[in-house]
């Protein structure tokens, strides 16, 4: 009985040592962390895209967005915006960068998962736990491929008012965000 007490306390000794390690986070809380912030990121960059529509349309439509109210397409962290009568007109090409720039970190979160997913599968053939169910994984690749279709379609609706220097500069950028999800 000594010598099963003394295990148990040299066990629970190395437990808390792992748990200290990983910061009392299973990896289970971690995952779920990271699945939240790619979903906050998503919609962060669908209220982004339905700003540029907002603004776009409101020029035409008095102002007012889907919601009736104005301050769709004004940028809400400027206080001094929401007073103005009408969107200024280089607000656009800033909304498009904005919503290009988060999408491009998007793009990094789905390819970190993917790098982490096949690190995994290699882990794997050494008798690691595996866990073989990409559907999380392929969710947030469609999820990600739709919303950058829904901004690319905003970007070409609004090339007119971006410009001949604006206009290849994105679409470039747009190009990376595709190839580099397909090739990976």
């Amino acid at each position: 009985l000594r010598l099963v007490a003394v295990l148990k306390a040299i066990l629970e000794g190395e437990k808390a040592a792992v748990l200290k390690r990983d910061h009392h986070l299973p990896l289970s809380f971690h995952r779920r962390q990271e699945e939240l912030k790619f979903g906050l990121g998503l919609q962060r960059l669908q209220h982004r895209i339905r700003e540029i529509q907002a603004l776009r349309d409101g020029s035409a439509g008095e102002g007012l967005g889907q919601d009736g109210s104005c301050s769709a397409w004004l940028n809400v962290r400027d206080p001094q915006l929401k007073s103005e009568a009408k969107p200024p007109e280089s607000e656009l090409p800033t909304l498009i960068l904005e919503a290009v720039k988060e999408l491009e970190l998007a793009k990094q979160q789905v390819l970190k998962r993917i790098q982490i997913w096949k690190r995994q599968q290699q882990l794997a053939g050494n008798g690691a736990l595996f866990e073989e169910n990409l559907a999380p994984l392929q969710k947030r690749c469609e999820s990600l491929v739709e919303v950058y279709f829904q901004l690319h379609q905003q970007v070409m609706a609004a090339s007119a008012e971006l410009g001949a220097e604006l206009l290849p500069r994105l679409l470039e950028r747009f190009n990376e965000v595709l190839s580099s999800l397909v090739k990976r």
